[in-house]
């Protein structure tokens, strides 16, 4: 299989793009991702999928809990800081919620405690069993992802 043209082909696929956060020694850690979604509504259970050279995953397999924050549109900084895209260091707050960070401003924000993780290729499902949710209909239009690059939602 052509490595690039499968990546062409998968970008060619709009998705939202979200930061998924955790905490490991009173540190937060966090990646963008798009590789993000729901899988089950009883129970409750979404994937995250985390590549096997990412610095994430190990923090992603001690702390055995983490967030997934849906950027809005008008946070596509903090998804180039988390995508490493921004090279300064860039000081990010975050806030609780079911003990777990998240990240302000989030159009959504789910904390999940891991539930199994499976070894597919060259990353790592997580499967998340949601445990809190707070969702913010004032936040505005989702940020946006297509063949690689940042997009927003037209009327």
């Amino acid at each position: 299989m052509n490595e690039r043209l499968f990546r062409q082909a998968m970008g060619k696929f709009a998705t939202g793009v979200t930061v998924v956060a955790t905490e490991v020694d009173r540190k937060v850690h966090g990646m963008t991702a798009n590789a993000f979604m729901s899988v089950s509504l009883n129970p409750t259970l979404l994937v995250v999928s985390i590549a096997e050279k990412a610095q994430m995953l190990e923090y992603m397999k001690k702390s055995k809990q983490f967030s997934v924050n849906i950027l809005s549109a008008e946070q596509k900084e903090l998804s180039m800081i988390f995508a490493g895209q921004l090279k300064e260091n860039r000081e990010v707050s975050f806030d609780q919620l079911g003990g777990v960070p998240v990240l302000p401003g989030a159009i959504a924000q789910v904390v999940c405690e891991v539930s199994a993780a499976h070894v597919e290729g060259d990353h790592t499902l997580f499967i998340g069993k949601v445990k809190e949710i707070q969702v913010n209909e004032h936040r505005g239009e989702p940020l946006i992802y297509y063949s690689g690059q940042y997009r927003s939602l037209a009327e």
